[in-house]
């Protein structure tokens, strides 16, 4: 191609080819519509919006539950349930920094948000065996589950500590708490049963030590209606094992049920001769007392410290056996121990027992100045005047058991009464066994100092001369003893013929005592005329002529 052909301005070269270039002609652009598919991709993200902020609107408030171990406890799997319904679940386990319990993170739902407060409990329920029965048999085949005890409380919480033991009572159950004081627990645990009248109506819902360590507290919740017949004037007793009593009216067993013999129990009830007085409040405090005749008594006073001091053997004599005086316990034991009298290098046993002198049923004095004590104290010094003395006496044959006896004894030596010693030393007396005991050994002292080797060595000496005396005797008097006893042979015959009845002195004796027996009653007539006739004497008989 030539350079004029290529040129396109060339103005003297053109054709029928070379037109004008049209004007282009503006045109709106049509909208644009969206496909079909991607209507699908939309409708899906719209619906996974609304199911997570459904989700966030529906959760509740994510806690913390801390639990000695994760028995029982899967994360995604265990629920949190309040009255078997579900109102949270387990998200995560985590371990301790210590490794010395477990954190358990739970997601409560929106509606269980008022059970995260600070008042709440939390439990894991599995199959239990306890005093109160067993529990959680649902979960062998449902798997273990977080139990609630919804809080009252209004302050929110987000850690909890979770309970090794489902709580005896949880805060939708009506009743009244109260507490019992006692020297020990007994067979009591957290479950046992509280009853009133034979039938239960409570349960014992916690036990503690005393601060100072001198008893125990036990926590008891009475179920209501029962709870109404709990006043100020009700008593407490252990009801605890088997109650065998053997007296006058036969042997008697008492006790609550079959389930206090083995897991123990308490039982309370107000004295008949009592009114209840009026409704004890929540958390009111009783005594407990170890059985049903100490919870009865009527309340004693202040006790009275008396030492005993004993020459005798205290085996068979227990801290807590009874001061008894003619059949009424006036006190017990309170310690027994040794105390050694340097003067007489001998011991003796100290015994320091309470006594109530309100059990005597009287008044000691009027004089309302002078303090009870002291005027049990006067009272005391006047009765050991009287002869009143301590004294151990067998309680029971077969174990042996002793308690102190309070008795008179008139003959009893004078004894000295310090009213002014602390505690007051009252006197004894040995008992009848110990007294025979000490006869017995006087008796044994006595016959160890006889001496048997020389009364022996005497009698054999005395034995010899007898048998001498007897040779002697056999040997020279013999033969005069043989002519005496030939001589008084012969005085017996004699005597014999003399008495026979056909001897002639028998025949005079007979005709003298015929003689004898007419002239008696001659005499015998003679003397019953002359009683008819007294003037015989002088004039004779009327019939005989002058």
């Amino acid at each position: 191609m030539t350079e004029s052909e290529a040129s396109p301005t060339h103005p003297t070269r053109g054709s029928a080819a070379s037109a004008v270039i049209p004007t282009p002609v503006l045109q709106k652009r049509a909208r644009w519509m969206p496909s079909l598919v991607w209507l699908v991709p939309i409708l899906a993200a719209l619906v996974g919006l609304s199911l997570v902020v459904r989700a966030l609107l529906d959760r509740g408030p994510a806690i913390t539950i801390q639990f000695r171990t994760a028995e029982g406890i899967e994360a995604g799997k265990t629920k949190v349930k309040y009255k078997n319904v579900d109102i949270g679940e387990v998200k995560t386990i985590t371990l301790s920094k210590d490794l010395s319990y477990v954190h358990v993170k739970v997601e409560l739902s929106k509606q269980a948000q008022r059970f995260a407060v600070e008042d709440t409990r939390f439990w894991v329920v599995r199959p239990r065996v306890a005093a109160s029965g067993v529990s959680g048999l649902n979960t062998l085949l449902s798997g273990a589950y977080i139990g609630v005890d919804a809080g009252r409380s209004t302050h929110e919480q987000r850690e909890f500590i979770g309970l090794e033991t489902p709580p005896a009572v949880t805060g939708d159950q009506k009743g009244h708490p109260f507490v019992l004081y006692g020297d020990k627990v007994g067979s009591l645990d957290i479950g046992a049963p509280v009853y009133y009248r034979n039938l239960p109506v409570g349960r014992v819902v916690a036990i503690q030590l005393d601060p100072d360590g001198t008893g125990v507290a036990v926590r008891i919740f009475v179920d209501a209606p029962y709870d109404q017949y709990v006043g100020m004037n009700t008593r407490f007793w252990h009801a605890s094992g088997i109650d065998l009593r053997l007296d006058a009216s036969g042997l008697k067993l008492n006790t609550q049920s079959l389930v206090t013999m083995m897991l123990g129990g308490i039982a309370f009830q107000t004295p008949p001769d009592q009114a209840r007085g009026r409704a004890a409040p929540n958390n009111a405090r009783f005594h407990l007392a170890a059985d049903e005749a100490e919870a009865m008594r009527a309340p004693d006073g202040a006790p009275l410290r008396i030492l005993l001091n004993f020459d005798q053997s205290l085996r068979g004599l227990s801290i807590g056996a009874p001061v008894d005086f003619r059949g009424i316990a006036l006190g017990e034991v309170e310690s027994i121990g040794i105390d050694y009298i340097p003067d007489r290098t001998t011991v003796r046993m100290p015994v320091i027992v309470k006594l109530y002198p309100s059990r005597l049923g009287m008044r000691l004095h009027k004089a309302q100045h002078t303090p009870a004590l002291q005027r049990s104290s006067q009272l005391l010094a006047t009765l050991v005047k009287n002869g009143l003395r301590a004294q151990l006496r067998s309680g029971n044959l077969l174990t042996g058991q002793l308690y102190v006896a309070l008795d008179f004894f008139p003959n009893a030596a004078p004894a000295r009464f310090d009213l002014a010693r602390a505690p007051l030393e009252l006197p004894t007396m040995p008992n009848a066994l110990d007294q025979l005991q000490q006869q017995m050994a006087d008796i044994a002292r006595k016959i160890d100092r006889v001496p048997f080797d020389k009364i022996g060595t005497n009698l054999n000496d005395a034995l010899e001369n007898a048998t001498r005396l007897f040779k002697d005797l056999d040997s020279q008097l013999a033969p005069q003893a043989k002519d005496t006893l030939q001589a008084a042979q012969k005085t017996f015959d004699a005597a014999h013929a003399m008495l026979q009845q056909d001897a002639p002195i028998q025949a005079d004796s007979r005709r003298a005592l015929t003689a004898l027996t007419r002239a008696l009653r001659s005499l015998s007539s003679l003397a019953e005329y002359l009683e008819r006739h007294p003037e015989a004497l002088l004039r004779g008989k009327s019939e005989d002529k002058p």
